[in-house]
Order: structure tokens, then sequence, then C-alpha cells
């Protein structure tokens, strides 16, 4: 899908490569920007309040940079930032990312031949009239048996230790073993595309 030129610019509040991929997957050009916050400093009990919570931290963290810089330049173009979270959760627990190989090993010991679920949140905010909106998407997954030498495999290729609850159902040594996907594979990869779409319409 070609990226079709705006009225609007969008901002994507995140580094994550598959969110980017994600957004321009849906024909949008975005610039980016990143939240340097303590994610750890943010605690929740439910993990939809968890991910709504670190969105708008992260959302908020964004803003504050943006007046600086917004202070030089003055523009009347409407701008959409989008900030979103994801995090997995395993019996009822949330799981962020691996502290280390050890514990990204015990995670995917735990989804095999059982299931967790994702919860992701989108906050979209309209920089120029100051509307912001959010929702949250959640995802089950459920895993055939997995077995060691694929999970040594993955944790010795690395990915799964930089992605939340260790979890990469699109990685071309796990989805053998994915067995169902209740919800959208994007949602899990960290960005809705539908939600994502109907926040950005009730901005503008």
């Amino acid at each position: 899908m070609e990226a079709t030129t705006s009225p609007f610019k969008i901002i994507l509040g995140s580094s994550s490569i598959a969110r980017r991929k994600i957004l321009a997957e849906m024909g949008y050009e975005f610039t980016i920007m990143t939240a340097d916050i303590d994610e750890k400093c943010i605690r929740k009990e439910k993990p939809e309040d968890l991910v709504m919570a670190l969105a708008e931290a992260k959302a908020d963290a964004i803003l504050s940079k943006l007046q600086t810089i917004s202070n030089q330049e003055k523009d009347d173009e409407q701008k959409i930032l989008i900030a979103a979270d994801t995090v997995v959760v395993y019996e009822g627990v949330v799981r962020e990312k691996p502290s280390s190989k050890e514990e990204a090993r015990q995670f995917l010991k735990d989804y095999s031949g059982g299931h967790a679920a994702t919860v992701g949140s989108v906050l979209v905010t309209n920089l120029k009239t100051g509307f912001r909106k959010g929702e949250w998407d959640r995802v089950e997954i459920y895993f055939h048996t997995i077995p060691d030498e694929t999970i040594e495999k993955l944790i010795e290729e690395g990915t799964v230790l930089y992605v939340a609850g260790g979890l990469i159902i699109e990685h071309p040594l796990i989805l053998p073993f994915v067995k169902q996907v209740v919800g959208t594979t994007d949602s899990v990869m960290g960005l809705p595309k539908a939600l994502t779409e109907k926040l950005i319409k009730e901005a503008l």
C-alpha cells in the first residue's frame, strides 16, 4: 500500500520496529519520537490499567519534549501522536521484558502446550486540539508443545529478550508451534490496526 500524504502529521511514540512496520502497512507516513520513561515505576493491578497508564506516561513524556521544540516553531498543521504499550499475561500475572536468559527460558517453557494473552493499548492525542483517547485490546494465544531445542535457539538468537513476556508469535522459529490466535496478530505485535485507525479518525 502506498503511503498517502495526509493533511495531518503522525508522530509514532515508539522505537518498536514491529509498530513502525504495522503503521507503515496501514499506509501512513510518520516520524518517530521515543519516550524515556522508567516503566518499572508504573504499577497497576490490572494489565488493562497498566498498559493504559504506560501509554499515557509515554505520551506525556513526548509532549513535554515537543513543547520544548514547538516554542521555536509555530505551525498550524494537525499533528497526531500515537503511543502504545503491550504486556503479556500468563495465569493472571503481567509479564514484561525478561530480565535474563534464564527468565526468558522459563517464560517460553511456560507457554509450551499452554496459553498466554497479550493486552495492548493505543493512545491517540491530537496535538493541536488537545483531544486524547485511548483503548486496549486483548488477544489469547494457544501453543503446541515447544521443543527445548527451539527454546534454546530462540534464546541464542536473542530477539525474545527484548519483547514483553519473551513472546514473538511471528518469529519463524515459534510460528509452527502457535496453535491458535484469538484476536489479531498485529495486536500481539504491538499495534492493533483497526483500533489505531478508529482512534485516529476520532481524533481528527
